[in-house]
C-alpha cells in the first residue's frame, strides 16, 4: 500500500482526493497546521508549521508520493497588498519548506504533483491557451510562475513533478460554484458583466481522477491544463448551472462591471478576465473526462445534491 501525503488536504479538493485515495486502498498522510486526529487506519493527520519552516519529518519519510494543494484562497477578501502577499508566500513558502526538507532528510518520494492555476494565463486573444505558453505579467501570472518554480526545483532531487494548471472548480460543496448558486435558489441567474468573457471549468471529480492519474501514470510528467475540454462564457456557466436547479423558472440579471469593481477591487478583473485554456495536451495522453460539458457537469452536481 503506497502512502501519498497530501498538503492542503482539509481543502475542497483535498478532501475529495483523500477520500478518493483512500477508496483505492491508498494510505494518505495529510500535513495541516491544525492538531487533527482520525480513527481511520488508512488516514494519518501530521503537523507543519510554514512559519517556523518545519513539518513532521517522520511522516515525509513514509511518503511515495507529494500531492501539494496548499495555498490560501486567492476569492477569499480583497486583494489588500497583505492578502497579496499571503496568497504568494502561502503557495512558493510551502513549497519550499517542502524541498528542503526534502533534500534534508532520506526518504523514498517519487512524485511531487502539485496544484497551479489557470490565472497563469493572460486574457484570452483569440488561440486557447496552451502549456507552452508564457505566464502572464499581472498579479496572477507572476504569482502562479513562481508556484510553479519552487515545485520544478524538486526534480533537482531526482522527483518526477507533474503541474495541474487547474480552471474553476465546479462543485456545490465549496469553490466559485456554489456561491453563484445561491441566488440561484431564489430564481435568480446572476452574470457576471456582460458574461461574454470565457470561462475554463473542471468538475470536482473529474480534477480528481486528474490528480490520481498523475498518480498511476508513469508516462506523465511536466505541466498539463486541467480543464474540461469544452469552455463557455460566463453566461452560459450561470445559466446551465439556473437550467439544472430550475428548468426554466429563473430570470438573468447582469451584475455591472463598475459594481464588480467596487465591490471586488483589483479581484474584479479576474472576475472579468476571459480565459479560454486547451485540454488537448491531457486528452492526448488517453484520459477521458467524465464531465466533458457544462451541462452535463452541472446537472449531475444538482442531481448529487436532491
Amino acid at each position: 500500500m503506497d502512502t501519498v501525503l497530501v498538503t492542503g488536504g482539509t481543502g475542497l479538493v483535498g478532501r475529495a482526493l483523500t477520500a478518493f485515495l483512500i477508496e483505492r486502498g491508498y494510505r494518505v498522510i495529510v500535513l495541516t497546521r491544525k492538531r487533527m486526529s482520525s480513527d481511520h487506519p488508512q488516514l494519518q493527520y501530521a503537523r507543519w508549521d510554514l512559519a517556523r519552516k518545519t513539518l513532521d519529518t517522520t511522516a515525509l519519510q513514509q511518503a511515495d508520493h507529494i500531492i501539494h494543494l496548499a495555498g490560501a484562497n486567492v476569492a477569499e477578501g480583497r486583494w489588500t497588498n497583505a492578502r497579496k502577499q499571503e496568497i504568494l508566500d502561502s503557495r512558493v513558502q510551502s513549497s519550499q519548506v517542502l524541498y528542503d526538507h526534502l533534500r534534508l532528510h532520506a526518504n523514498k518520494v517519487k512524485k511531487v504533483i502539485s496544484a497551479s492555476a489557470t490565472g497563469y494565463y493572460g486574457p484570452f486573444k483569440g488561440t486557447p491557451f496552451t502549456e507552452n505558453d508564457p505566464s502572464a505579467d499581472d498579479f496572477l501570472g507572476t504569482t502562479t510562475q513562481a508556484w510553479e518554480n519552487s515545485v520544478r526545483q524538486m526534480e533537482d532531487l531526482g522527483k518526477k513533478v507533474i503541474i495541474l494548471r487547474t480552471g474553476i472548480v465546479l462543485s456545490l460543496r465549496g469553490g466559485a460554484l456554489k456561491e453563484f448558486y445561491k441566488p440561484v435558489k431564489l430564481g435568480f441567474a446572476m452574470v457576471m458583466g456582460n458574461g461574454d468573457q470565457w470561462v475554463s471549468w473542471i468538475h470536482l471529480q473529474d480534477l480528481v481522477r486528474l490528480y490520481f492519474n498523475a498518480l498511476v501514470n508513469d508516462q506523465l510528467s511536466g505541466v498539463y491544463n486541467a480543464v474540461a475540454p469544452t469552455p463557455v462564457t460566463n453566461q452560459e456557466l450561470i445559466t446551465s448551472l439556473a437550467r439544472a436547479a430550475k428548468g426554466n423558472s429563473f430570470v438573468t440579471l447582469h451584475v455591472p462591471a463598475f459594481a464588480l469593481k467596487l465591490a471586488l477591487g483589483e479581484m474584479s478583473v479576474e472576475v472579468l478576465k476571459s480565459v479560454n485554456v486547451s485540454a488537448d495536451k491531457i486528452l492526448q495522453t488517453g484520459f477521458q473526462f467524465s464531465y466533458p460539458t457544462v451541462q452535463e457537469a452541472t446537472e449531475q452536481l444538482l442531481r448529487e445534491k436532491k
